[in-house]
């Protein structure tokens, strides 16, 4: 399906960060984070363009440097969705100035998690191959397969109906099951968690920009409550693949283990 739509990757980066300043920028056995994330999104069949979507010189010179696309955004930006929006319009502004009636419009904008360096270009495809013009949001899950993951609040669950279309996202282990022990739960019940990565088509990306704070995702800290609230619809893709963040500089080390 991806095959007819033309889809925007896009890299958000920011810079300041409460727990890992300069995170993009730190080096992991010869590449800095950015590049690694950035090399593996462009083997997606899917994308038709990447972009680094930055607040900072810093980041925007040095993606610029090892030969990729990045755009200057906006450093009062609440959220990367937010980000990706104005990126997108950036983006949109100079390819339909430069191309003029052969400009091509996006029909899709993928944001990638710009700390994640091990992303496979395999996850981007299997979002992208659950999208058409009637799907507005989409996100990827994984089954869950330890108990540390599954009653780890930290890590976001999500339950979805018979149409692979998200219910519910919570920190909390979901569903409950009643009258089984804890630790049987996870061999009579499929779990799933949520993997941070987003699909959503143009239009309705300018729509959820615009919504306010709803009080689930205050309460649960996940924006995409946001749109659930609001009656928004998200695909559910579900892949094989793993993820594994940089959240804090101890990070690295683990990080540095998987590529040796």
């Amino acid at each position: 399906m991806y095959a007819v739509l033309k889809i925007l990757g896009i890299i958000p980066a920011r810079f300041a960060s409460t727990r890992f300043p300069g995170k993009p920028l730190v080096e992991i056995q010869g590449k800095s984070m950015i590049q690694r994330v950035y090399e593996q999104a462009s083997l997606s069949k899917a994308l038709s363009k990447v972009v680094v979507a930055t607040d900072d010189e810093r980041i925007f010179n040095h993606v610029i440097g090892f030969g990729g696309n990045a755009v200057m955004t906006s450093s009062k930006h609440p959220s990367g969705t937010d980000r990706c929006y104005e990126a997108f319009e950036i983006i949109s502004k100079t390819e339909r100035k430069a191309e003029g009636k052969k400009y091509q419009r996006y029909n899709y904008i993928i944001n990638i998690q710009g700390d994640e360096p091990f992303i496979q270009p395999e996850q981007i495809d299997i979002l992208a191959e659950c999208l058409n013009d009637k799907t507005e949001l989409a996100t990827l899950v994984k089954q869950i397969e330890d108990e540390d993951t599954l009653f780890n609040p930290n890590t976001p669950k999500v339950i979805f109906d018979n149409h692979l279309e998200a219910i519910y996202f919570t920190r909390q282990t979901i569903p409950y099951l009643r009258g089984i022990e804890k630790d049987k739960w996870l061999n009579a019940h499929d779990y799933y968690k949520h993997i941070g990565i987003y699909a959503y088509r143009v239009d309705v990306l300018k729509k959820i920009t615009k919504l306010p704070m709803a009080l689930l995702e205050k309460v649960e800290s996940l924006e995409q409550l946001r749109w659930l609230a609001n009656g928004f619809k998200i695909k559910i893709a579900i892949t094989p693949y793993d993820s594994f963040g940089i959240d804090v500089p101890e990070d690295i080390q683990e990080a540095i283990k998987r590529l040796l």
